[in-house]
């Protein structure tokens, strides 16, 4: 087994098994908590600055429908919002670009929950806008960490969240319902196609607005991903938090029957330094 594929395999064990126990007592009656991973937060929160893509025709709406004291003494607050599937950190389901994937509420759960690797890219993105993921990149990865197991959520950070929420900075272009002018970084086609088809990648996802690049056309990445019913989170954030191997994403979408996608909170965990005592 691979070095990278034993220490996810443990990570993932400790973690899920604390996270199992945290409230369930133990043989000897002492609960278990978290503490020996971090949860760390991969979610931009949805509001009125919340991005969407440029030619959503709506955006993030929240209307307040009681917010104070009842008739009755105690305090109720309830809202309503609505919102296009694609915006925000969120998941893109197989069937946004293949008429046969699987809708937001069929995704499996094994392509949700799964072990962590994050590819950082985010010098070359500073660079070049338009930068796209390579199979060099993957093997210099591999090089420096070891194989990518089956099974794996590939995550690429660019940095790209830094710039969360400004339209302009974010997307490349700030034009109104206009998504010809973009910029930003993502997964190149033969890249994905190596992570999903040679490396069994359950899920892909990134700190930018697409799992393919601004300046794309006819969106190769979407298409081949989704074919293979492959997911891909987009708008994540906070990935620089996350080792590159080690840990562990739970990313749960809204399960929307039939939905093309959909909005997700998105958490990791990973695992804390184990403290040398003297």
């Amino acid at each position: 087994m691979q070095r990278l594929e034993t220490r996810v395999f443990v990570v993932v064990l400790a973690c899920l098994a604390l996270a199992a126990s945290a409230f369930v007592p133990s043989a000897q009656g002492a609960a278990v908590d978290l503490a020996n991973c971090e949860l760390v937060d991969l979610t931009h929160s949805f509001n009125d600055k919340t991005l969407f893509w440029p030619t959503s025709p709506t955006t993030f709406h929240l209307e307040q429908l009681q917010h104070g004291m009842t008739p009755g003494g105690w305090f109720y607050a309830a809202n309503s919002f609505s919102m296009p599937e694609h915006g925000g950190t969120h998941m893109d389901a197989p069937i946004h670009f293949y008429e046969k994937g699987q809708t937001a509420d069929q995704v499996p759960l094994e392509r949700l929950v799964a072990p962590a690797v994050v590819i950082d890219v985010a010098s070359a993105a500073q660079a070049n806008a338009d930068y796209r993921l390579s199979e060099a990149d993957v093997a210099a990865f591999e090089k420096q960490h070891g194989r990518i197991p089956r099974g794996a959520i590939v995550l690429l950070h660019t940095g790209w969240d830094r710039r969360w929420p400004d339209r302009k900075a974010y997307f490349g272009d700030d034009t109104p319902n206009d998504a010809s002018k973009l910029h930003f970084p993502s997964f190149g086609v033969e890249s994905a196609r190596l992570l999903i088809d040679g490396r069994g990648a359950v899920a892909i996802g990134l700190d930018t607005p697409s799992i393919d690049y601004g300046a794309t056309k006819d969106f190769p990445v979407h298409r081949f991903a989704f074919e293979r019913n492959v997911p891909g989170f987009e708008n994540l954030s906070a990935l620089d938090r996350l080792p590159a191997t080690g840990a562990f994403v739970i990313a749960l979408p809204m399960k929307i029957e039939g939905g093309s996608g959909g909005p997700l909170r998105a958490i990791a965990l990973v695992p804390r330094a184990k403290k040398v005592t003297p």
